[in-house]
């Protein structure tokens, strides 16, 4: 059973339960799910098709058989279990539940055969061994069979994780903090500078944070119920990347009223005069609505909440240019198309003459790849997409000389949009090398046919307008934008398409456009104490060519640029 369809159908059979269990504590649903998949996914998407109860089920959740010197905690062998009170009977449950189990899930059958191995994890959550002396009645009365039960002590468990995080207090969790908790309870806590790679570490790679994350941001795409339901993504091989954040209404909305230029978004409610856009993480056009958090008139900034092409915003912006809106509407959220149009306004690429090649040894041009055996993304998993990603950037090798398509020039030409169209177009993610002309596209809006031909009805995209045309048009093929590096880092380190881009203020000059890939155990981001990424992991084409960089300078915020802004595609 595949990832997506085995977290469906938990959520189907135990939605309901579940949703009880987490009434009135910081976690949800979704989570259990992410940490059950985790835990023992691997055993019930197997038995799902056995025809099996799902009492039956529940009951073969068992595993871990790890003796020391690889297990420090209690029983670290049989002679130690057996020498507890109640240890020979809690041996013989033991034992018969990896033999029970063993028959289902074969990598466990050559265990089997040493007559000393038992199991050490319970119930889909699995429950330690460990516990057994404090808590012989949930092992010997086999209550990991019963599945609120189960549930229950998982809650207790969640909160202990808690505790040790110094969360005890939190009514609510982030999905970041939900995935943190989620490694506290696997490996006692997290450490938040460390990010996501955490935790158990699995054969592909991947560590437990990150495919905690990973499968959260599936289970938040489907709903439980019978059948269930998936909301999004509705491709395999798409990023899990959550919903955009809803923004929630109020009566007390705004818009933003300017008239040349556009409103600056602050981190705080002040301005830095040597360096005004310092602070700056959005900036809001006209016509833009926002939800006033907080500020009174005479206030010279209102805090303020927005959503902007899907990314989610809160700051300060200068009050006297926010008008009240006297019929007060809902924060629109832009929302990706799920596909790419397949009519009217459509992707396009510059035509080739039959039997060429555009290799990346040959100078930049209009034209995408084609050299054979090019690799790509196309896997399901998150580990094998980000895989996939690495040898797409190693492929490219964007600072090998010998690659001339990505070289800057002599005389300042640089060619970070090449490359970051190179990228996203193996990893099959539509960003134009070349786009339709205004007036061809005034034809296809009316449903006409029109011929690609180079600088009349199609032109070269540089990161100028590649910096518009994701504003104007990245939605309908499956971009949005998102608020912060974390977020944007996250959503690579699942596999997913990344990419900060920059404006220049004089159309003439250079703006720039990065991919942000995922991290690998040689390349990480940078993070702060509190986990929030302060340098994500950069690959480019520019002055200087890097496959990985991460660096806490924002070259997004200087001076000769007039917006930037962080793109997400699944």
């Amino acid at each position: 059973m595949k990832t997506g369809d085995a977290i469906g159908w938990f959520k189907t059979k135990f939605g309901t339960e579940l949703e009880k269990a987490v009434a009135g504590t910081p976690f949800s649903v979704d989570m259990l799910t992410a940490i059950a998949y985790q835990e023992t996914g691997y055993i019930w998407s197997v038995l799902v098709d056995k025809q099996l109860s799902l009492q039956k089920i529940l009951q073969l959740c068992v595993g871990d058989t790890i003796d020391a010197p690889s297990r420090s905690e209690f029983p670290k062998s049989k002679a130690q279990l057996v020498a507890a009170p109640r240890g020979e009977e809690m041996f013989r449950i033991a034992r018969q539940a990896l033999v029970d189990m063993a028959q289902y899930i074969p990598g466990y059958s050559a265990m089997v055969r040493n007559a000393d191995k038992f199991c050490h994890g319970y119930g889909i959550f699995q429950y330690d061994l460990q516990f057994f002396k404090d808590d012989p009645a949930f092992f010997l009365e086999k209550k990991w069979c019963d599945l609120a039960a189960c549930v229950a002590k998982f809650i207790v468990e969640l909160r202990e994780a808690m505790r040790r995080q110094g969360w005890p207090a939190k009514s609510a969790l982030t999905d970041p903090e939900k995935v943190y908790v989620a490694i506290a309870y696997n490996q006692g806590s997290a450490d938040l500078k460390r990010g996501f790679k955490q935790g158990h570490k699995s054969d592909d790679g991947r560590y437990y944070g990150e495919n905690v994350c990973e499968y959260l941001g599936i289970a938040q795409t489907i709903c439980f119920g019978a059948p269930a339901e998936i909301t999004a993504p509705p491709r395999r091989t798409a990023a899990p990347l959550p919903p955009p954040t809803p923004v929630e209404a109020t009566d007390d909305v705004y818009e933003v009223d300017v008239r040349e230029s556009t409103l600056h978004l602050r981190s705080e409610p002040k301005i830095d005069k040597p360096n005004p856009r310092a602070n700056v993480i959005a900036q809001l056009p006209a016509g833009q609505m926002v939800v006033r958090i907080s500020g009174k008139e005479g206030d010279e900034f209102f805090e303020v909440e927005t959503s902007l092409n899907g990314a989610h915003f809160r700051g300060f912006a200068a009050a006297a240019y926010l008008r009240p809106v006297k019929v007060p509407k809902a924060i629109p959220v832009v929302v990706p198309a799920a596909a790419p149009p397949t009519d009217g306004i459509v992707a396009v690429y510059m035509p080739r003459k039959a039997g060429t090649i555009t290799r990346r040894a040959d100078p930049a041009g209009p034209q995408s790849l084609n050299e054979p055996g090019q690799p790509q993304r196309n896997a399901e998993s998150a580990a094998e997409r980000c895989a996939q990603l690495a040898a797409i950037i190693d492929w490219l090798a964007v600072d090998k000389p010998a690659h001339k398509r990505y070289q800057p020039t002599g005389g300042g030409t640089t060619f970070c949009n090449i490359y970051a169209h190179d990228y996203c177009f193996l990893a099959n993610v539509y960003l134009p090398r070349v786009w339709w002309t205004p007036g061809a596209i005034e034809q296809l809006a009316k449903g006409e046919t029109v011929e690609p031909l180079y600088e009349k009805t199609i032109d070269e995209q540089r990161a100028n307008n590649l910096f518009r045309w994701l504003c104007d048009f990245g939605p309908r093929f499956g971009w949005r934008q998102t608020g912060t590096l974390t977020k944007l880092q996250d959503a690579a380190n699942l596999g997913g398409i990344c990419i900060i881009v920059a404006q220049r203020k004089i159309d003439g000059k250079s703006g720039h456009i990065v991919a942000i890939v995922p991290e690998t155990d040689d390349q990480k981001t940078k993070r702060d104490s509190d986990g929030s990424v302060i340098g994500p992991l950069q690959s480019q084409a520019g002055v200087t060519n890097f496959r990985y960089r991460a660096t806490t300078a924002q070259w997004w915020k200087g001076k000769q640029f007039a917006d930037s802004a962080f793109w997400i595609h699944a």
